[in-house]
């Protein structure tokens, strides 16, 4: 077996970390995680951590869970991979009939990928391509939302609006409009409005995250604001792209964001929490509408060019499969609605905190925005790395978070119980004290 101290040797030598400054990380000790039990990860030590943000937004039920974990080991008995490309498998066709089964109404054919950004991409394309099908090639450009975040891949970043990812690849993206974030719901319907008045044949689709911007900074919409953007996209003819890579499967204390308005998209996007975690898997799914744009003959070129090596891989999606069984035969999403109190209740605690300048939630998703004078609207320094510091600390309390800038994210499995999502809270309440304001006295 190889040592503790050869793993953190090889980390700091060959990997290069994801969204991470390595100058920085190269100065740090590792936390190496080596197991898990229900909503706890446990280090190479024996140190147990809360994890706080479900290992980057992606697990449901809680780590180790015995359904998923057979479901895994059945289909490893039986194949590990076959491609989609002129043949099927019986995984990916039984998981497509349970999607199509619980998402909004009128969705009808699912399109699998990867992660969430390669389901981006097939839904841009998708989207893009229908609309030469349908003799309207003009159509050919997106409206997103500013802090908005769909991906890394060049499509998904020509639709994003966060600067600090995105700016620097600005010569490599096609052109958007981009109109406001949720900071602001009243005046995106207003651009949203403009924008099409003038120019709705160039536009091929919206997308947006339904409700929450997540790495955007959790920025939450008003209530009822998706219903008017289904609306407007329907008077002037363009597609709704719901992109719910992070809101899916009961993040915002429904099934899926789209359900608080009863709204169905044109093409609906899942990945992180299809498999709760377990394996890289995602969906694009869309209308009967749109599917049958792409039919004809052979000679007519009308097929959707595009796939993956991975698409409908049996494991992931036997993974896939066992997640949704679990959430109909617990009854999951009823029981998030418990949760969810708790954690606006505890949340009200941090009110308190003298940098603490805002605080968002919907459902399981929550945001505190750190700020060095909250009353005058002054941040800190980038210097301060204020939310790194408060999830350096709460490291050090058994709890793993991740910042995103100054503002502090909160998104546990939905499966947390209530002592455990107490002592999370808690635990974050005692951080930002610490580091805000008991380090100056």
């Amino acid at each position: 077996m190889t040592s503790k101290s050869k793993i953190k040797s090889y980390d700091l030598d060959y990997i290069w970390h994801p969204f991470t400054q390595m100058k920085e990380y190269a100065k740090e000790d590792p936390v190496v995680i080596e197991d898990s039990d229900g909503v706890y990860l446990i280090d190479s030590d024996g140190k147990r951590y809360i994890d706080g943000v479900s290992s980057l937004w992606v697990n449901i039920h809680g780590h180790k869970v015995e359904k998923i974990d057979d479901a895994l080991k059945k289909q490893l008995n039986k194949n590990s991979h076959s491609t989609l490309l002129g043949v099927t498998n019986p995984s990916a066709s039984i998981l497509a009939k349970k999607l199509i089964d619980i998402v909004p109404k009128g969705l009808r054919k699912v399109f699998y990928s990867g992660d969430g950004a390669s389901a981006v991409e097939v839904a841009l394309k998708m989207a893009f391509q229908y609309w030469i099908l349908k003799d309207m090639p003009s159509k050919q450009k997106f409206i997103c939302l500013k802090d908005g975040y769909h991906g890394d891949t060049l499509g998904a970043v020509s639709v994003g609006g966060i600067d600090l990812f995105h700016s620097v690849y600005d010569p490599l993206l096609f052109e958007s409009f981009h109109i406001s974030s949720y900071d602001s719901s009243d005046q995106t319907i207003l651009e949203l409005e403009k924008i099409l008045s003038e120019k709705s044949n160039e536009v091929a689709a919206l997308i947006l995250e339904p409700y929450v911007q997540a790495a955007g900074g959790i920025k939450v919409a008003k209530d009822g604001y998706l219903k008017q953007i289904r609306l407007i996209c329907d008077k002037y003819n363009i597609l709704l792209i719901a992109d719910e890579v992070a809101t899916a499967f009961g993040r915002t204390g429904e099934m899926f964001a789209c359900n608080h308005d009863d709204v169905t998209p044109d093409i609906l996007v899942l990945g992180k929490g299809l498999t709760s975690g377990y394996l890289p898997l995602s969906a694009t799914i869309t209308t009967e509408k749109i599917f049958d744009a792409f039919l004809g003959e052979v000679d007519e070129l009308k097929a959707f060019y595009h796939g993956h090596s991975y698409s409908g891989n049996p494991l992931a999606c036997a993974t896939g499969i066992a997640n949704l069984e679990i959430f109909e035969e617990d009854k999951t999403i009823s029981k998030i609605k418990q949760t969810v109190e708790t954690l606006e209740d505890e949340l009200k605690e941090f009110k308190g905190l003298s940098h603490v300048a805002d605080i968002r939630n919907k459902g399981l998703m929550a945001g505190i925005d750190l700020k060095k004078d909250p009353i005058n609207d002054i941040p800190y320094n980038i210097s301060d790395r204020i939310g790194k510091r408060v999830c350096d600390l709460a490291r050090e309390e058994g709890v793993l978070i991740r910042p995103l800038g100054d503002t502090i994210v909160i998104m546990p499995p939905v499966s947390i119980k209530a002592e455990e999502l107490k002592k999370l809270t808690k635990s974050i309440y005692k951080c930002i004290k610490i580091v805000t304001e008991d380090e100056k006295e």
